[in-house]
């Protein structure tokens, strides 16, 4: 199966599933989601804020195809982009921060590295704009006896477990939504280390060339 990473468009975001085009927990307040949704305008409405990022602040994601079929995404942008993110008990992001707002693998394809492949598109991008150095995220723990709007804003808030299994740290704990911190720096040393395993196996089993022997000298007599 062929995989590739392509900037995230209006075009590729409208092969997303349902959860993902209209999740607008982040990109839109309270008060406005409750409008779009109301009036059946939650896909119009994400559109309209990719719009309005990729013009202000210029690619606000990726996603991953196999065999040409749109079957992951991550999405960020500074956290001035994630309006919603106000209603959160560990906000706001850290100033000199990229927000992770939305990372999503299509079910069939999890368990397969494409979260953390994901991951290290993200952190290429960012460290080719230069200036960039962590990344923060709202993490959802299970939280016990939650609140139907606690409930609600979970399935759009990643799980705090996926966070830690690819490298973010608590930056300011919470029972119910940590905000997690990312270096980027050590995103890319996921590929180098796996690159220096690779070349160390392939080392073990190369065959040695064999050396041809030096031609023999031989003393003329005169």
């Amino acid at each position: 199966m062929a995989r590739k990473i392509e900037r995230l468009t209006l075009d590729t975001l409208a092969l997303l599933p349902d959860e993902v085009r209209e999740c607008l927990f982040w990109e839109r307040e309270p008060v406005l989601r409750e409008r779009a949704q109301v009036a059946g305008e939650l896909a119009s409405e994400k559109q309209a804020w990719l719009s309005q990022a990729l013009l202000e602040w210029g690619s606000a994601g990726r996603v991953i195809l196999i065999d040409d079929d749109v079957v992951g995404v991550i999405v960020y942008a500074p956290p001035v982009y994630f309006p919603g993110s106000a209603s959160l008990p560990t906000a706001p992001i850290s100033t000199d921060c990229v927000q992770l707002a939305t990372a999503y693998v299509r079910p069939a394809h999890r368990r397969a590295g494409l979260g953390r492949l994901l991951m290290q598109a993200m952190a290429k991008d960012l460290i080719q704009r230069g200036g960039i150095r962590s990344v923060e995220a709202f993490g959802a723990t299970r939280p016990q006896a939650a609140s139907p709007e606690v409930a609600s804003m979970h399935s759009c808030v990643l799980p705090a477990e996926f966070l830690l299994r690819v490298g973010f740290k608590t930056q300011r704990p919470h029972i119910q939504h940590p905000r997690m911190r990312l270096d980027l720096k050590s995103v890319l040393t996921w590929r180098e280390e796996l690159e220096a395993a690779v070349e160390k196996i392939l080392g073990a089993v190369r065959p040695t060339r064999l050396r041809k022997p030096a031609p023999e000298t031989r003393n003329r007599s005169r």
